[in-house]
């Protein structure tokens, strides 16, 4: 890479100016703040996996009742997504943060205390609701409140609080198993939403939504708190004048859904954020200890095995994060998912062998290996590719479609598993997933776009020849 120009250099926000360390503990502190929206958005779905066995003796559930109580708050979460851009929008980031942040708080005291398996599916919907509000504003906050040259780096560190925020998940089940404190595991969750509820308090909301509602002087303040003092007026005329064009380009995005090139990207986006889900993944997150109690391992070790499930999601996270701009996306995804595939044809086999220490160690090993391999490069590839790969007149609208999908694949997902588990056994269960990640690899191969290396505008004329020439052929 080509060193910057002098002039470039100058152009640029400094992170080096004497503003800097007061911008630096400001943005720190944002990301602190925020992010717990995405460690909440782990804990959340991560909590269930050791609570289930409990939950299960408790309220004598049969394999369609742990189904609906653990897809109960992914069905939640597919709405609150809906819900949460255009609520950012009219509410501002910060402030539907704070609802966010109160439902958290409401509902995992009421997930903690519910009596029944119907009051404890509603409180598990009504905490999706946060979950996915939380999924869509946390990463639209951070990147519009971050300087242009670390927004990549602090919108990826609200996926990592995710895969963080499950692993403290596991091991709170861990720490709460000897007890069989299952109310426990579910309710701690309300104490991280009540941090991120106060620090809310003393954060602005972000320079574009100030903007959005001509409120200058209150986006210049901001700005001004990450930004030489000599940046500001450039930057503020920057979002201002994005912002119009944003105005002009939503205001013909279901035009441009039906345009052939446009829509076939759709389609493919659609399918990447079905791939993500079907292939198994949250399969693990959900049911790890249930999993791991069949090949013979008592319930408490099964949990406190789990730890090493979350423990190897956030260092592959890490991993692929610092990766991605290297490899590229079409390359990670297709190695991705031919490791995926060869981990769950093994993990299927072992389930053939008998009962031992062993088994349930080699279980667990491929368990972790498989999750390496989908968390370092399916998750991180996908969630990528559909911030990067839609036009921008229909990228809200194109983004939030896909984002509903693949919530509504987790909650098929969820709901399906311990049935067919039941049904046809662990082997072929996790046989069947190896079949999708198959399937999956050949559907990436032919149509996940590469987006390395293009700035967004150059990427859309470069997809736009791609999917002109992939409609041609047939």
């Amino acid at each position: 890479m080509a060193a910057p120009t002098s002039q470039e250099a100058s152009a640029r926000p400094r992170i080096d100016s004497p503003r800097a360390p007061g911008a630096k503990r400001f943005i720190v502190g944002i990301a602190a703040i925020a992010a717990l929206g995405g460690a909440l958005f782990g804990y959340d779905t991560g909590v269930i996996s050791g609570a289930l066995p409990f939950m299960e003796a408790h309220f004598g559930l049969t394999s369609l009742g742990e189904g609906i109580i653990t897809s109960a708050l992914l069905i939640g979460a597919a709405f609150g997504s809906l819900a949460g851009g255009r609520m950012s929008d009219a509410l501002g980031r910060r402030n539907s943060l704070l609802w966010a942040g109160a439902v958290f708080i409401g509902g995992a005291v009421a997930v903690a205390v519910s009596p029944t398996v119907p009051v404890m599916t509603m409180a598990r919907f009504l905490l999706g609701l946060a979950v996915g509000s939380a999924s869509v504003i946390t990463p639209l906050y951070l990147s519009e409140i971050a300087p242009p040259h670390i927004r990549g780096r602090l919108v990826s560190f609200n996926s990592l609080m995710i895969v963080s925020g499950q692993l403290l998940a596991y091991l709170v089940n861990a720490a709460l198993a000897h007890w069989e404190a299952w109310r426990w595991m579910l309710g701690l969750a309300a104490l991280p939403a009540v941090a991120l509820f106060i620090g809310l308090f003393f954060l602005p909301d972000t320079p574009r939504w100030y903007i959005s509602k001509g409120r200058q002087d209150e986006a210049g303040r901001v700005l001004r708190r990450t930004l030489p003092a000599e940046d500001v007026p450039a930057e503020l005329a920057r979002i201002d004048h994005a912002r119009g064009l944003e105005a002009d380009a939503q205001r013909g995005a279901w035009r441009q859904l039906r345009t052939p090139w446009v829509r076939r990207l759709l389609l493919v986006g659609i399918g990447l954020a079905a791939v993500q889900q079907i292939t198994g993944v949250n399969a693990v997150v959900y049911f790890a200890p249930k999993i791991l109690a069949s090949t013979g391992l008592g319930t408490g070790a099964s949990i406190t095995a789990t730890i090493a499930v979350g423990a190897v999601s956030v260092l592959a996270t890490a991993i692929g994060m610092s990766l991605i701009d290297r490899v590229g996306r079409r390359p990670m995804l297709i190695a991705g998912l031919a490791g995926m595939a060869v981990s769950l044809a093994l993990l299927g086999a072992s389930f053939h062998l008998p009962h031992s220490t062993a088994v349930s160690v080699l279980v667990l090993v491929l368990m972790v290996l498989y999750m390496a391999f989908m968390q370092g490069t399916l998750n991180t590839g996908v969630w990528l590719l559909l911030a990067e790969m839609f036009p921008l007149t229909v990228r809200g609208l194109a983004m939030g479609a896909a984002v509903f999908v693949m919530w509504v694949v987790n909650f098929a997902v969820a709901l399906v598993f311990p049935v067919l588990l039941d049904a046809v056994g662990a082997s072929t269960t996790f046989w069947c997933f190896g079949v999708m990640c198959v399937l999956s690899l050949v559907f990436c191969k032919r149509y996940a776009p590469e987006t390395k290396g293009l700035a967004l505008e150059d990427l859309e004329q470069e997809l736009r020849r791609a999917a002109e020439a992939g409609r041609a052929k047939g």
